[in-house]
């Protein structure tokens, strides 16, 4: 497996950007050592909230978060998905599945040793974060999934169609135009740069160009059997499993994947389910201040059944 890393001077100066990184190596099937950027602020003795984002962002989608929820005394730890931001990107498309992504993050999981953890999850984040659950749930007391779903080949809707048109069409994404085009507010031109730097060309992109193909749309895809084992589950979960969806995200909220977590999990029974009016997909950048709120309760006061 040939592997790229982005070089470190693609991340320096970045907007509301100063974290310290951290590292933490996990191994392929083939034996090659791939390595996993994160960041971990706040109080190390703390309960950890991990946040897992999504598809073409990386862990800059969750600043405003790692910043507020450490200020309220949270350790905070946010992950970037192997082939995404800071992490190690293999350069080939075939070198990434669906069952990779959870391995490699469950491999993660383990090496941090995280307990407790108050899972916040979205997009891509909770399509492979939300897969840890049946192996690893016992790390996890309580779970947020926030404009995320989990398919299992019930079919491509028209804008997801549009979705797989476009993104299997380039051979390079605009990162920063697709993070603005799936966002409310307007993300000035430095931030947009900011989501474009883990990328210096499109040879660094195999994961973001992959990651369409995987989403268990189709019957056939081979990622449905998982996803159906992950409900199975999920319908067993009893701890509390929260949802906040964004009113103008046509990925997730408008198809109705919140329902469907509410109506499976029995986690979900009773929790203040929320929609957030005027957020859109990338909701970490329409409502980091609403989102802090909520996950600072749900992780103190929230977290028992």
């Amino acid at each position: 497996m040939d592997v790229l890393r982005t070089p470190d001077e693609r991340f320096e100066g970045l907007p509301d950007w100063d974290f310290a990184p951290h590292y933490r190596s996990v191994i392929a099937a083939d034996g090659t050592e791939l390595r996993f950027h994160f960041v971990d602020e706040g109080p190390s003795d703390a309960a950890p909230i991990l946040l897992l984002h999504g598809n073409p962002s990386w862990s800059y989608l969750h600043r405003h978060m790692i910043r507020g929820l450490a200020d309220l005394g949270h350790r905070v730890v946010a992950l970037d998905l192997m082939g995404m931001g800071r992490s190690d990107k293999p350069a080939a498309r075939s070198d990434y599945s669906l069952a990779d992504h959870v391995d490699w993050m469950g491999q993660w999981l383990e090496g941090e040793d995280l307990t407790g953890v108050t899972l916040y999850c979205q997009d891509w984040g909770g399509l492979t974060g939300l897969q840890l659950l049946p192996d690893h749930g016992d790390r996890f007391d309580r779970v947020l999934a926030s404009n995320t779903g989990i398919p299992t080949g019930e079919g491509v809707n028209a804008f997801l169609q549009q979705w797989l048109d476009f993104s299997q069409g380039v051979s390079e994404l605009p990162v920063g135009s697709l993070l603005q085009g799936g966002t409310s507010r307007d993300l000035s031109p430095e931030e947009m740069a900011a989501y474009d730097a883990p990328f210096p060309d499109g040879s660094y992109q195999a994961s973001a160009l992959q990651f369409p193909l995987l989403i268990p749309l189709q019957p056939d895809n081979p990622g449905v059997p998982m996803c159906e084992a992950t409900w199975t589950y999920l319908s067993t979960w009893e701890k509390p499993f929260l949802t906040v969806f964004g009113s103008e995200d046509a990925i997730s909220y408008k198809p109705g994947a919140h329902a469907k977590f509410q109506r499976v999990v029995p986690g979900a029974q009773g929790q203040p389910h929320e929609v957030i009016e005027g957020a859109n997909h990338f909701i970490q950048e329409d409502a980091s201040e609403r989102l802090v709120a909520i996950l600072h309760s749900f992780a103190r006061s929230g977290g028992t059944r």
